[in-house]
């Protein structure tokens, strides 16, 4: 029986202290530090692993700069209310930047000012020398850039619309945001968490005893069965006002949803930094690298409903802004697109506040506690708050009443140097790097740590057994063979798009008609999974013929 079918079973069977509903990044960290914590934790998701909105964010690990453009800027207004929320944002980057360093590093980002802008680029200068304060001096320092110094530094960026421009550093996910999400439920299960993607929860009610029971269904199978948990914690991100309905919870606060959109295009330029600028509408606006390619975005539009899609309206705002601030020759034009990313942000708010402007609402998040109940809810959230989240958790969990031990060393971050050391020694050893051909500029040994920590000694015994297997899968995304195995047995892949959405980020690197005709994707989904290997190939390419047709 495969882990996801164990894990059900188990899911069904057993009574745990916490259940929590919702495996994108709030879900994932919260189990993460229960776990480590020694209690018994059950995590589910009605889709994959990071599914929804954790797969759809710019790949930013920042400090919330970007929060000072609805302030006036930082000094003008004095920072406004959000002065602490980008303070705690920037030490929690910081946190990260320092236990994830294979992951989360330091990019450098050229903000290039219009002309037209309503502040003076010393002010914007002198705020991002504020917000290299709040951040404790972790990265390198702002400079004031003259329009000779913006064109020697990036020859692309149209200066003739342009009055100057700022460099300053924040972080960036080296893989995509999925994946990061990922890596907490694998910690999560490695400390005994039994988690499942594609189990919906559709509802829960207490018991005489007070012990929740959630009704879940397999949405594989459509079997249902119900789960017991002592407390129930609801992380599904912008569907928690929907479950917290469901389990007859009232709440001081809800979520309004912003909607958010990026397209990634071929490799537009050569350096590696985030070219940043004002939009249209005056918000930031950038192009971030990601492997060969470059990620362009974002919008931000209030709407109603967490399914939304990207309009052609979406599209033109982020071509025609990209084109008015690089001279690119050709343009970019939507044949130009590889793939899109579109999703919404759930934002925190009061009951009473019903803002239409989202630009002007808070990205911080809000944890209530309902303590008769023993139930939670998480609002809002961030990648880069993610820590925060966890060690919040707990002491909501710890203030029900559950026993929560001291975790052994950190509950988050990469294996310990000595760890560390061990695995590199051993890929030196086998010639892990001279045997690999680096097809998109990463080297492997890297490669392979930064993706599974300690689990890639599982792909360097396969390949001290056969050296062929470090050979790439699929041309240019940097997937090779020895990779596939170990997915299939340990990382709960239950459709194509988790694979290659989620897991990786190939879909995001080569457009679907060029997938559609890799030899390697085909034998990757006959290792993932075995005899459904075809009807899964042809389910995927089937959605993605019938979505490009609408």
């Amino acid at each position: 029986m495969d882990l996801r079918n164990t894990n059900i079973k188990r899911l069904g069977n057993e009574e745990f202290d916490v259940l929590i509903v919702g495996g994108g990044i709030n879900g994932a960290v919260s189990a993460a530090a229960l776990a480590a914590r020694g209690l018994r934790v059950a995590l589910i998701d009605a889709r994959d692993f990071a599914g929804f909105t954790s797969q759809h964010s710019s790949n930013l690990v920042w400090g919330g700069i970007k929060f000072l453009e609805g302030y006036e800027f930082g000094l003008v207004a004095g920072l406004g209310y959000e002065f602490g929320l980008v303070a705690g944002l920037c030490k929690s980057r910081n946190e990260l930047l320092d236990s994830f360093p294979s992951t989360v590093k330091e990019i450098r980002f050229l903000l290039t000012i219009n002309r037209q802008f309503r502040f003076h680029p010393l002010v914007i200068l002198a705020s991002t020398w504020l917000y290299w304060l709040l951040g404790r001096g972790k990265t390198r320092t702002p400079n004031l850039l003259s329009l000779k110094q913006i064109k020697q530094l990036e020859p692309l960026v149209n200066t003739y619309v342009s009055t100057a421009g700022i460099e300053y550093s924040d972080a960036f996910l080296h893989d995509n945001d999925a994946r990061f999400v990922f890596n907490f439920v694998r910690s999560a299960m490695d400390k005994g968490c039994v988690a499942a993607n594609y189990v919906a929860s559709q509802g829960a009610e207490q018991d005489s005893d007070g012990c929740w029971i959630t009704r879940a269904e397999d949405q594989t199978s459509g079997r249902q069965f119900s789960i017991r948990a002592r407390v129930l914690i609801n992380a599904s991100g912008p569907f928690v006002d929907r479950h917290n309905e469901l389990t007859g919870i009232s709440t001081e606060h809800h979520h309004l949803l912003s909607k958010g959109i990026h397209l990634l295009v071929p490799q537009i330029s050569q350096s590696h930094r985030v070219l940043a600028f004002f939009a249209d509408d005056e918000r930031l606006f950038f192009a971030i690298p990601m492997a060969n390619r470059t990620c362009i975005g974002t919008t931000d539009t209030r709407v109603e409903d967490p399914l939304v899609s990207v309009t052609d309206e979406d599209r033109e705002f982020v071509l025609s802004n990209i084109n008015a601030r690089l001279d690119l020759s050709p343009p970019l034009t939507r044949k130009d697109i590889i793939a899109e990313r579109c999703g919404v942000r759930p934002l925190a708010v009061g009951k009473s506040v019903d803002s239409t402007d989202v630009l002007q609402l808070s990205r911080k998040h809000v944890i209530e506690m309902d303590s008769e109940k023993s139930h939670v809810s998480i609002f809002g959230g961030k990648l880069t708050d993610c820590i925060n989240v966890g060690d919040e958790i707990v002491d909501c969990v710890a203030r029900l009443g559950l026993e929560v031990s001291s975790p052994v060393g950190k509950w988050y971050g990469e294996p310990d140097r000595r760890q560390r050391a061990a695995y590199f020694e051993r890929a030196q050893g086998l010639g892990l790097d001279e045997l690999a051909a680096q097809d998109t500029g990463e080297v492997l040994s890297e490669r392979l740590w930064r993706r599974y920590g300690a689990n890639a000694n599982t792909m360097l015994d396969a390949i001290e057994e056969n050296p062929a297997l470090c050979e790439p899968l699929i041309d240019n995304t940097g997937i090779r063979r020895c990779e596939i195995d170990y997915l299939a047995k340990h990382e709960m892949i239950v459709k194509l798009e988790d694979y290659l959405r989620r897991r990786s980020k190939v879909e995001l690197l080569v457009s679907r008609p060029v997938l559609r005709q890799s030899a390697g994707l085909f034998e990757a989904c006959e290792k993932l999974f075995g005899d459904d290997g075809k009807k899964r190939f042809d389910e995927y390419f089937d959605l993605a013929g019938k979505s490009d047709s609408e």
